[in-house]
């Protein structure tokens, strides 16, 4: 058995094999992969007895739900008008400059993704972004240095 068909076998024995569990599954793949591959949402398909395309479309609707390999750090800023407004633009150069990638890329060394996304839930403290399950808010240029800064050490 491939990891990954033993990956989705665990999960649908953990979540169960029902249209629910489904955002579960890809979940927990997200978490031991990285990344849905179309190896998994084929496998997915075929344990919980789905069409390949509602996996696959329920993979790619949600943002935080990777089809694509990402770094190991994956940092998503809330693109919303509240961000922006606070200066969601200014943190995005600033991460661009730093990483030497545009948003949607991952660096060469496959350490940081740099994303945008939907609402965070941090739109009081904006702007807000989160460094794969860490949320940083109230982000200044100079902060966002510092943080960065800090998963470049690790």
């Amino acid at each position: 058995m491939t990891d990954t068909k033993e990956l989705v076998k665990n999960l649908a024995d953990k979540y169960g094999r029902t249209r629910e569990s489904l955002i579960p599954i890809l979940q927990g793949v997200v978490q031991e992969e990285r990344y849905i591959s179309s190896e998994a949402m084929t496998e997915i398909a075929r344990e919980l007895d789905l069409s390949a395309a509602k996996v696959y479309g329920t993979a790619t609707f949600y943002s935080f739900l990777d089809t694509q390999p990402r770094g190991k750090y994956v940092i998503r800023v809330c693109k919303t008008i509240s961000c922006a407004m606070k200066g969601k633009n200014l943190i995005i150069q600033e991460l661009e400059d730093m990483l030497k990638i545009k948003v949607g890329e991952t660096t060469s060394n496959r350490k940081f993704s740099l994303l945008e996304t939907n609402c965070l839930g941090w739109c009081h403290k904006g702007p807000a972004m989160l460094v794969n399950d860490e949320a940083y808010t109230e982000l200044t240029p100079e902060k966002v240095r510092e943080i960065i800064n800090e998963y470049m050490k690790k």
